[in-house]
């Protein structure tokens, strides 16, 4: 194996070589440039446009001990072996296509780092058509944003496993801090698991946002609370169990006033936009058939919220409730809806997060990735946008039972989830109403009543396709595994179809 680079190795002649390179200037590549050069590594920075490599010296990176480069070669030239080239561009051909810039000009063992949100199967494909080529892949999840990419993002890398001594100390000096100096970054695993976790994590922050529109749509309309109470409402909460960064900048949005003193929020569109990723969260999860069923709210509520015209349209025609009001008897009744809503909020998180993580382990053991659950929680613990002080509770429970199989069986969240389930069901009840849409809410509430019911009403389901397309059923009173089919109507034959599980 190539020796490992520490950032106190002799550099001597080769001063000026770089200890990586950084293709892509937009916001996260110049961002992260700049933590990079903070911690004491030198940078090769390299865009296809090369005016914005001069820009960037000339701006932001004045001073610094960036170096830029106008062509691939020239960038190549400038780094040291192994050499360590990270791309910063969009996910798709143009992942694939500067691979293939790439290649004529490294040798075997250098290292191709994939920093953007590519689709794991991408990844997967990639590491292995580069390291047949002899050189090593890495396909990296980073979060964190802007912010996070200049302080301390969330990293998350997979790929070659051969690659990670050479990037480790670069990738873990450079992401976010928490308790006892713990990086939140480590390796994740084999092939497209760095990015699968990513794609889980993005899906997670879905649901998240969703889950805070809804508790703030139902204090603001359901409520008639004002922009002070919500500030305030949103400011109790982050000092709680809900203590996050989501609820952070959701306080500090609500506090945010145009020039002439009006709410900004209250003026931006309500139509959401997405990239993609918890798209690709939940079309996975169909693959896997694990039910993700709050994601997926989160998912189709944008959606929902993209038909603005048709909304505004049938705004005029379809009717609910007279009043989106909830009622409520008196302030102290009132402070009790808001506490019930927190509860819901809370509950619902914890779905969210049993759901994301009964997904990673059905792709853990489709793709024989050893994931290490509670070292994911930790590297979400800090610099990612779902970080917050529940995700320690996370890396607890695995700590506790590493093999546990649903964070809903754990004692602390079993207990949090019984001490919340009433205030959970007051506020989803409240919703319903009222005529207040609460997806995600409703959904998580419907995951735990359905997970931790004995039966379902999946019976008469089975009844029905094996009446309709002899699709068989299996009885309560045989061994598992074995399948029956009926001729309910004494018309049928007595030939079945094959049974099978998506």
């Amino acid at each position: 194996m190539l020796p490992a680079f520490t950032k106190k190795e002799e550099r001597s002649d080769m001063e000026t070589q770089g200890d990586i390179a950084l293709i892509g200037l937009a916001v996260m590549g110049q961002n992260l440039i700049l933590n990079m050069n903070d911690h004491g590594f030198t940078v090769v920075a390299y865009n296809r446009t090369a005016s914005k490599v001069d820009e960037f010296l000339a701006k932001e990176a004045k001073g610094t001990n960036v170096i830029g480069a106008r062509s691939i070669p020239e960038m190549v030239a400038k780094l040291k072996k192994p050499r360590r080239v990270m791309m910063l561009v969009k996910a798709g051909a143009p992942v694939d296509d500067l691979i293939q810039q790439l290649l004529p000009h490294l040798e075997p063992g250098d290292i191709i780092i994939d920093g953007g949100n590519s689709l794991a199967q991408d990844t997967a494909r990639r590491v292995r058509e580069v390291e047949a080529k002899g050189l090593l892949y890495v396909g990296t999840g980073v979060s964190g944003g802007e912010e996070g990419a200049r302080r301390g993002p969330s990293i998350m890398p997979g790929g070659s496993p051969a690659a990670w001594p050479h990037i480790q100390p670069i990738f873990q000096g450079v992401a976010a801090k928490v308790e006892g100096g713990a990086p939140c970054c480590d390796w994740v695993g084999e092939g497209g698991a760095g990015h699968y976790v990513k794609m889980v994590h993005n899906g997670i922050e879905y649901g998240d946002m969703q889950l805070i529109g809804e508790a703030y749509h139902l204090m603001k309309d359901g409520l008639g609370l004002s922009y002070d109470e919500l500030h305030d409402v949103f400011a109790d909460w982050n000092t709680g169990v809900l203590d996050s960064y989501l609820i952070e900048i959701t306080r500090d949005i609500l506090a945010y006033k145009e020039p002439d003193g009006t709410r900004l929020v209250e003026r931006i569109l309500d139509a959401a936009g997405q990239k993609g990723t918890g798209k690709w969260t939940v079309q996975d999860s169909l693959e896997h058939g694990i039910p993700i069923t709050l994601i997926s709210e989160a998912v189709y509520a944008r959606f929902v919220s993209a038909l603005k015209d048709e909304r505004v349209a049938a705004s005029k025609i379809l009717s609910g409730p007279p009043s989106p009001r909830i009622a409520v008897s008196g302030d102290a009744d009132k402070r009790a809806v808001i506490d019930a809503i927190r509860d819901a909020l809370y509950a619902s998180k914890i779905i969210s997060y049993a759901q994301g993580y009964m997904l990673m382990r059905s792709a853990a053991k489709a793709n024989r990735w050893n994931l290490n659950y509670g070292g994911i929680a930790l590297m979400w613990r800090g610099g990612c946008i779902i970080r917050s002080r529940f995700l320690g509770k996370i890396k607890d429970a695995f700590d506790r039972d590493a093999s546990i199989v649903n964070l809903l069986l754990d004692p602390y969240f079993k207990g949090e989830i019984e001490r919340a389930q009433a205030g959970w069901r007051r506020a989803v009840a409240s919703a319903v109403t009222a005529g207040i849409p609460v997806p995600a809410f409703s959904t998580a509430l419907a995951f735990y009543d359905s997970y931790r019911s004995e039966r379902l009403p999946a019976n008469l389901l089975q009844a029905q396709r094996d009446y309709f397309g002899a699709h068989t059923y299996e009885r309560v009173d045989q061994p598992r595994g074995q399948f029956h089919h009926t001729n309910w109507t004494g018309r049928g034959g007595e030939t079945s179809s094959s049974t099978y599980n998506v």
